[in-house]
């Protein structure tokens, strides 16, 4: 009897330095913070995603080119400059056989003129006829009208910008000699720019103009929303992509050259559980999301569908009305207590 006496008060401080040790380990256990989201039900289109940059629209640039042969002088207006309708972009003087062709050009109508009047006189003596006359009238309009387009094209030798924009390329350097025609410059106009993605061909049969891009650019500003204008039905030879095209608007405040993310909705919307896209994770490849039940985050393996904004469709691993973690979840491992911020 007393042996039991013994035993007993050991057994009864035993159990309760046992509930002591678990109520430690319970308090102990980490919880972590974090907020959750709600598995719902709706209509997401899958999303295809295009990458491509801005570029001047059908009508946005503008060439210079020499309207003779000519010297460069000087470049006023290197690329990259922002330039308004008639200022200067370049400074060309005549070549040497310019000058020599505007010579021989004024010579030959001065004495064309002297011709015509001296056929003239002679016509009202009677000593000429009327086609003597029209003969040297021809003459000295041709010769007069060579003239008068060597001297144009002379006093054009100063370019400058057709309208107000940004120097998009310069294709000369001081001292270069160049040939009527030759491109000088070109000037990208302010307000007329678009969008050019390049797609696949599967993806350039899927899209079709008025369909709704959202448009994204490098530099952070707002995305715009805007409709399809056209799809090249012919690929790059070199690339191989089909050509997407969308008018920019010119409040945008994107420059040319910018580089652009778009996403389309290419297909018909179905309805199917989705999350918050923040809930999902990743694991070699494996996405996956933590499920809430009781306090607790239990990870669940899915197999995602289309994006659409914000969430993202989950065709397997979770149903409707199950709490998922959507911020805190790279904290969490498989059966950890969590609270919510």
């Amino acid at each position: 009897m007393k042996k039991s006496l013994v035993i007993a008060p050991f057994c009864l401080l035993a159990a309760a330095c046992s509930g002591t040790a678990d109520q430690a380990d319970t308090a102990d256990a980490p919880v972590a913070l974090v907020t959750l989201g709600r598995v719902d039900r709706e209509a997401l289109a899958p999303q295809t995603t295009l990458y491509g940059a801005t570029e001047p629209g059908p009508m946005g640039k503008l060439s210079l080119n020499a309207p003779a042969e000519a010297v460069v002088t000087a470049i006023d207006a290197p690329v990259g400059t922002a330039v308004t309708q008639g200022q200067v972009i370049a400074r060309l003087v005549p070549s040497p056989t310019l000058r020599v062709d505007l010579t021989k050009a004024a010579s030959d109508a001065n004495a064309a003129n002297a011709a015509l009047a001296r056929a003239q006189r002679l016509r009202a003596d009677g000593l000429a006829s009327n086609a003597e006359v029209e003969t040297t009238a021809a003459a000295a309009r041709s010769a007069n009208a060579l003239r008068a387009s060597l001297a144009g094209r002379s006093a054009a030798l100063t370019l400058r910008a057709p309208a107000a924009g940004v120097v998009d390329t310069v294709a000369v350097t001081i001292g270069d000699l160049i040939q009527p025609g030759a491109a000088v410059a070109s000037v990208s106009r302010t307000g007329d720019m678009r969008a050019r993605f390049g797609v696949d061909s599967a993806t350039a049969r899927a899209l079709k103009p008025g369909m709704a891009l959202s448009i994204a650019a490098s530099s952070g500003r707002p995305a715009l929303r805007v409709p399809i204008q056209s799809v090249n039905p012919v690929a790059d030879p070199q690339t191989r992509l089909y050509a997407v095209f969308a008018a920019v608007p010119a409040a945008s405040g994107m420059v040319i050259g910018e580089t652009l993310t778009a996403t389309v909705g290419t297909h018909q919307a179905t309805i199917t559980p989705s999350i918050p896209y923040a809930a999902l994770l990743d694991d070699a490849g494996q996405p996956f999301v933590y499920v809430v039940t009781g306090g607790v985050a239990h990870r669940r393996d899915v197999v995602i569908g289309p994006t659409g904004g914000e969430r993202i469709a989950i065709i397997k691993g979770v149903q409707p009305g199950d709490v998922v973690v959507v911020e805190g979840g790279t904290a969490l491992e498989d059966g950890m207590k969590v609270r919510t911020k």
